[in-house]
C-alpha cells in the first residue's frame, strides 16, 4: 500500500482535521470573542479544501488511481463534485451564522468548529468505498449535526429539535448497523466491491433484508419519506443557519452516499433496491406536497419542500443509469442554490425589535413593505416550484427527461402531476405577500454578508442560470462516469 499516494487523495479530509484541532485551541484559549475570526479561518479552509479536490473533477478522475488505504476511500470526480457541494454549502452557514447568533448573543467558538468537523464527516460520506468508512463518516456528521441542532440554547424549540434528532438518528443508525452486518454476513466482506461481486446471480433472503436496511438507515438522513418524520421539527426549532446548513450539506452528503451504495455495491442487484427506491420517491413527492399545504410556519414549508424535492431527486436514482445519476446531480446542485437563497431570505425577515418573522400570515403585503425582499422570496418559490424560466425548472426537466429515457414514463407521469400540488403551497406564499392586507411586521435590516450572498443565489436561480447548464452537465457527467467506471 502506497501510503503517501493516499495521503495525498486524502488532502482536504487531512487539511480539516489539522486546522479544526489548531482552532480547538485557538476556541480554548481565546474564547468566544475569537469566534468570529475562527470563522473566518474556517471559511478560508473550506475554500483551500476546495481548490485541493477540484481538479479531479475538472480531470473527470476515476478507477484504481483514485483508490486510498488499501480501496476504503475514494477520490475521484463523484467525491469531488459532492466535497465542492458540501464545502460551499459550510461556508455559506459560516458567513451567515455570526450575524444571527451575535443579535441573540448566543455564538460561540464552537459553532464553526462543529461545521469543520462535520464537513469531514460528510467528506468521508461521498468518498466511502467500504462500509466502514461509510459508517465513521456518517456518525462524525451526525454527531456534529446533534449538538448544531440544539446550539441556541437559550431557545426551547432549538434543545427539542436536537434532542429529537439524536434519538431518531440513534434509531436510524441503529437500523443501518443492522442491516451493515448483514451484508457483510452474507457477502463476507464490507468493501463495496466486494459486495458488488458477491451479489451476483440469485441473491440471499438475509443480504436482501440488509440492502433494505440499509436504505432505510440513509433515507432516513436524506429526509425521505417514510422517515422524514424528523425534518419538519428540526427545521423549524434549529436555528437558521443551522437549518440552512441542514438543507444543504448533510444532504448532498447523504444522497451521494446513497448514490455511492446502490449504484456500486449493490449494482449487481438493480430489481432488489429499484422498488425500493420508486417507493420512496413518490411517497416523498406526495407526503412533501400535502403536508407542506398546512403549514403557517415558512421553515416548516421549507422543510416539506425538502421533502418533496428529495423525491424528485430520486427519481434519476430510480432509473439506475449514468444518465440519471447525471441528473441527479444537476438537481442537487440547483437544488443547493435554492435553499441558500430560500434560508437566507428567511434570515432577513425580522420585526423591529430583530426577531425573527417566520409565520407565513405575517407576509402580508410584503410586495408593498419590502419589495425587493418580497420579490426574492417570490423567485425562491417559483424555482422550487419548477416554474419556467427559473433555473429550479431544469432540475425537475433533467431528472424527468433521465426516467423516460430510462422506460420509467409512468413514474415520470406522476411525478410531473405530483409537482402541480407542490405548486400550489409554493403560490400561497406569493400570493400572500402581493395580494393580501399590509401587515407591515417585516422591518428589520439586512447585513451586507447576507444581501451579497442572496443576490449570487438569486443569480443562479434566475434564468440567467441557464449559462450555467452546459458546464454543469459537463461535470455532473465526469461525476456520474465515476460511478460507473468499474461496474
Amino acid at each position: 500500500m502506497d501510503f503517501a499516494r493516499s495521503l495525498a487523495l486524502v488532502a482536504p479530509e487531512t487539511l480539516l482535521s489539522v486546522s479544526g484541532l489548531i482552532l480547538l485551541l485557538v476556541a480554548a484559549w481565546a474564547g468566544d470573542k475569537a469566534s468570529r475570526a475562527i470563522s473566518i479561518a474556517a471559511v478560508a479552509v473550506l475554500t483551500v479544501c476546495a481548490i485541493i479536490a477540484a481538479p479531479a473533477l475538472w480531470g473527470a478522475a476515476m478507477g484504481p488511481q483514485t483508490e486510498a488505504f488499501g480501496g476504503q476511500f475514494r477520490a475521484d470526480a463523484f467525491a469531488a463534485y459532492g466535497k465542492l457541494l458540501i464545502y460551499a454549502s459550510a461556508g455559506v452557514t459560516l458567513m451567515v451564522a455570526p450575524a444571527f447568533f451575535d443579535r441573540v448573543k448566543a455564538m460561540r467558538a464552537e459553532f464553526p468548529l462543529l461545521i469543520i468537523f462535520a464537513s469531514i464527516g460528510m467528506g468521508m460520506m461521498v468518498s466511502a468505498a467500504d462500509l466502514l468508512t461509510l459508517y465513521i463518516g456518517l456518525e462524525l456528521t451526525s454527531l456534529a449535526s446533534y449538538v448544531l441542532a440544539s446550539f441556541l440554547r437559550v431557545d426551547e424549540r432549538s434543545a427539542e429539535a436536537g434532542l429529537k434528532y439524536f434519538v431518531l438518528g440513534s434509531l436510524a443508525s441503529g437500523i443501518l448497523l443492522f442491516g451493515m452486518s448483514l451484508l457483510y454476513g452474507f457477502t463476507g466482506t464490507t468493501s463495496f466491491a466486494g459486495i458488488h461481486d458477491a451479489m451476483t446471480g440469485e441473491m440471499a433472503t438475509g443480504a436482501l433484508f440488509g440492502v433494505i436496511f440499509v436504505l432505510a438507515g440513509l433515507a432516513f438522513k436524506i429526509s425521505a419519506a417514510p422517515f422524514h418524520m424528523w425534518t419538519p421539527d428540526v427545521y423549524e426549532g434549529a436555528p437558521t443557519p443551522v437549518t440552512t446548513f441542514f438543507s444543504t450539506a448533510p444532504k448532498v452528503a447523504a444522497l451521494g452516499l446513497m448514490m455511492r451504495v446502490t449504484l456500486e455495491a449493490f449494482g449487481n442487484q438493480v430489481f432488489a433496491w429499484q422498488q425500493v427506491v420508486i417507493f420512496a420517491s413518490l411517497l416523498s413527492i406526495v407526503i412533501g406536497a400535502l403536508g407542506a399545504i398546512g403549514q403557517n410556519n415558512i421553515k416548516r414549508l421549507m422543510a416539506y419542500s425538502s421533502i418533496n424535492n428529495v423525491g424528485f431527486i430520486l427519481i434519476g436514482l430510480a432509473t439506475a443509469t449514468q444518465a440519471g445519476a447525471s441528473a441527479m446531480l444537476v438537481y442537487l446542485a440547483i437544488y443547493v442554490a435554492m435553499s441558500v437563497a430560500g434560508f437566507v431570505v428567511i434570515l432577513l425577515l425580522r420585526d423591529e425589535n430583530g426577531d425573527a418573522v417566520e409565520a407565513i400570515s405575517d407576509f402580508g403585503g410584503l410586495s408593498k413593505t419590502r419589495p425587493w425582499l418580497a420579490l426574492s422570496l417570490a423567485m425562491v418559490m417559483f424555482s422550487l416550484a419548477g416554474i419556467p424560466p427559473l433555473f429550479g425548472f431544469w432540475g425537475k426537466f433533467v431528472v424527468f427527461q433521465a426516467a423516460v429515457q430510462a422506460d420509467l414514463i409512468v413514474l415520470a407521469a406522476i411525478g410531473i402531476a405530483a409537482s402541480v400540488i407542490g405548486a400550489f403551497y409554493y403560490l400561497k406564499v406569493v400570493k400572500v405577500m402581493y395580494f393580501d392586507e399590509a401587515v407591515d411586521k417585516v422591518k428589520g435590516a439586512g447585513e451586507l454578508s447576507h444581501t451579497v450572498i442572496l443576490v449570487l443565489a438569486l443569480l443562479v436561480n434566475s434564468p440567467l442560470g441557464y449559462l450555467l447548464t452546459k458546464c454543469l452537465d459537463t461535470l455532473a457527467g465526469n461525476a456520474a462516469a465515476a460511478l460507473f467506471f468499474a461496474y
